[in-house]
């Protein structure tokens, strides 16, 4: 993997660059006058991030660029704060002081959502196993500006942790969050936006284990909440409750804690 910068950076740009080269465990090339496209060519390298002053993108060779964005998520908040509902909140119960595990965080979309939900008094935890995801994601959380104060520190208080889930919630304490909620990346894509695919490509798939839901079980106080293809046979396979579907095949599933 290739850091680098945006052209002409102030040395600031080229110090985080240089920083977070170190934490991909990649190597920081000067950007001088080269293009990106050029920079593919001489390295041989399909991973390459530029660092920016508001923005870190994943540029990779012949696909679009990923960077951090808040996507629906901002739409369902507009709704929110205009007074309509959300699927995933009303699916989940998440209210105002809650704890939220989101063991799949990928871009915080939905970490976003929980985020507006719990409010000052709460906590969201945003779980990412890929580092590159994480890195960009996390600076996106911390300097993106939606222009709505309320949007942007429930973007702030979002608690990014790099790691596999499945270890985490294995050392967790019993009872100690609220909500747990999955969102593995689908088999079945149910969108086709090529804004989507460097997500898709860098995201780690694996299909969710009966042994993680237990611990999710364990560790949860009301709910755990799966999001899925209707079609994947992962909520009957793995003992969820089917709450929610839609047109679009997305479904919820949850297992209630009692």
């Amino acid at each position: 993997m290739i850091v680098t910068t945006s052209e002409h950076p102030e040395a600031v740009i080229v110090d985080r660059a240089i920083r977070l080269a170190a934490e991909l465990e990649g190597r920081y090339v000067p950007r001088s006058n080269k293009t990106i496209r050029s920079m593919h060519g001489k390295w041989e390298d399909d991973e390459i991030v530029v660092v920016g002053e508001k923005e870190i993108r994943l540029m990779l060779e012949g696909q679009q660029p990923f960077y951090f964005h808040p996507s629906m998520a901002l739409v369902r908040l507009k709704r929110l704060r205009s007074g309509g509902n959300d699927t995933l909140l009303t699916v989940s119960g998440v209210q105002s002081g809650d704890m939220v595990l989101d063991c799949t965080a990928g871009l915080c979309s939905d970490s976003l959502v929980f985020s507006y939900a719990v409010g000052e008094k709460g906590r969201v935890i945003a779980m990412e196993a890929s580092n590159v995801l994480h890195a960009i994601v996390r600076e996106g959380l911390r300097v993106y500006e939606t222009g709505l104060a309320d949007i942007d520190r429930a973007m702030r208080t979002i608690e990014p942790v790099l790691g596999h889930h499945e270890e985490i919630l294995s050392r967790m304490e019993d009872n100690s969050a609220d909500v747990v909620y999955f969102d593995p990346m689908f088999d079945r894509p149910v969108t086709t936006s090529s804004s989507m695919v460097p997500l898709r490509s860098q995201a780690l798939r694996a299909a969710l284990s009966a042994e993680t839901v237990r611990d999710a079980k364990r560790v949860a106080r009301k709910k755990v909440v799966l999001k899925d293809h209707r079609a994947s046979g992962q909520f009957e396979r793995l003992g969820f409750r089917l709450a929610r579907a839609s047109a679009s095949s997305v479904a919820y599933g949850v297992i209630d804690i009692e």
